[in-house]
């Protein structure tokens, strides 16, 4: 089992990876959750897939579970979501020593966080993520958030987990799509920090997309490394952590204009990987080779699903993204393989030029 540390200041934490961790998950949590109640929050596909595993786990280290479900997908990410399980939690006594459990994907953490850091004026959380997305970013770092029809995680908290347990062997039931879309996610690692992993991307393809358990859970383990060390440096974002957006500026206005249905998150932050990297060519931030190697691991994985925008919609929308300050968008572009910067001084016809580009090749 691999254990790494998340020195975040408001609490320190573990990050354990390990196949099969979620079968001995009791044995992980018992000191956590002792003489504690656990709420263990999930949608429908991982219930079935993987709760009955997990839920014995605990009921065999004497922890007592309820089990909560909330719906799937993108659309459930909203304050109403919120809200319907914060009255499960009453109805179901929970005070203010109970736990959440996140069992599922990116959508269930950043709910089931929010939720951890309201309910009550704040509860525990524990992340147990199922997705590869999930496993690699959004489990780790304590950002948790919903969606508001304007724009993607408006709402949100920091609220750091007790704990995070990776089990990679739960990816083998991962539809194809989703377990794309996540790497994409680790493929952002390799590019803001990490030229291994980059270079890991680009020698083994072929053994990520079949699965390979060894490479998968170096993949995993060297993008929680990278996002530790940069959460441990800048809990809330207040510079360093931003990096952590490549593809995101961009990635959340597509997601917003096609109303989260169209675009899997990754399947988003790709397309913005592409169009940051575009910009960061046309200012010269970025030489040709470069940029050539960055878009081509993107769209290695497979091809991206076209979505039908309009560029000066995505331009608009850019303007109440939480990057935006001032009216200023703020985008993470690529210098290096394993070198980003933050820069504010984007043309907006560079940006356009950028869109347009990305919707040319979401037509081939």
């Amino acid at each position: 089992m691999i254990s790494i540390p998340v020195a975040a200041p408001s609490r320190s934490y573990e990050v354990l990876i390990g196949s099969g961790l979620l079968a001995c998950s009791g044995e992980c949590l018992g000191k956590i959750l002792e003489n504690r109640r656990a709420f263990v929050v999930t949608v429908p596909p991982v219930r079935r897939c993987w709760s009955k595993v997990f839920l014995k786990s605990l009921t065999a280290a004497g922890i007592e579970t309820t089990l909560l479900e909330m719906p799937d997908g993108e659309s459930a990410k909203r304050l109403a979501t919120l809200e319907q399980l914060a009255e499960k939690l009453v109805k179901q006594g929970a005070d203010r020593n109970a736990t959440l459990i996140a069992l599922g994907g990116g959508v269930v953490g950043d709910v089931t966080g929010f939720l951890a850091s309201i309910y009550m004026r704040g509860i525990d959380v524990i992340q147990v993520p199922t997705t590869v997305l999930a496993q690699v970013d959004a489990a780790i770092g304590g950002k948790t958030g919903v969606n508001l029809v304007s724009g993607k995680n408006l709402l949100g908290t920091f609220h750091q987990p007790r704990a995070v347990l990776v089990d990679p062997a739960v990816l083998a039931t991962l539809p194809a799509r989703e377990y794309r879309a996540g790497l994409y996610e680790s493929l952002k690692c390799g590019i803001i920090g990490d030229t291994g992993l980059f270079k890991l991307f680009e020698d083994k393809r072929r053994e990520i997309l079949d699965r390979d358990p060894a490479v998968v859970e170096k993949v995993i383990a060297d993008s929680v490394r990278l996002k530790a060390s940069v959460v441990s440096a800048d809990e809330r974002e207040g510079g360093l952590r931003q990096v952590l957006n490549l593809g995101h500026t961009i990635g959340h206005a597509l997601e917003a204009e096609t109303r989260y249905t169209r675009l899997l998150h990754g399947e988003a932050v790709a397309w913005g990987m592409i169009a940051a990297t575009h910009i960061a060519l046309s200012t010269g931030k970025l030489d040709s080779v470069t940029a050539g190697r960055i878009t081509n691991a993107v769209l290695g994985f497979g091809k991206l699903p076209k979505m039908k925008v309009q560029t000066a919609n995505i331009v608009k929308r850019l303007r109440s993204d939480k990057k935006t300050r001032r009216g200023v968008v703020h985008f993470i572009l690529p210098r290096e393989i394993g070198k980003v910067e933050i820069t504010s001084d984007v043309p907006e016809e560079m940006i356009r030029a950028a869109v347009d580009e990305i919707r040319k090749l979401a037509r081939n």
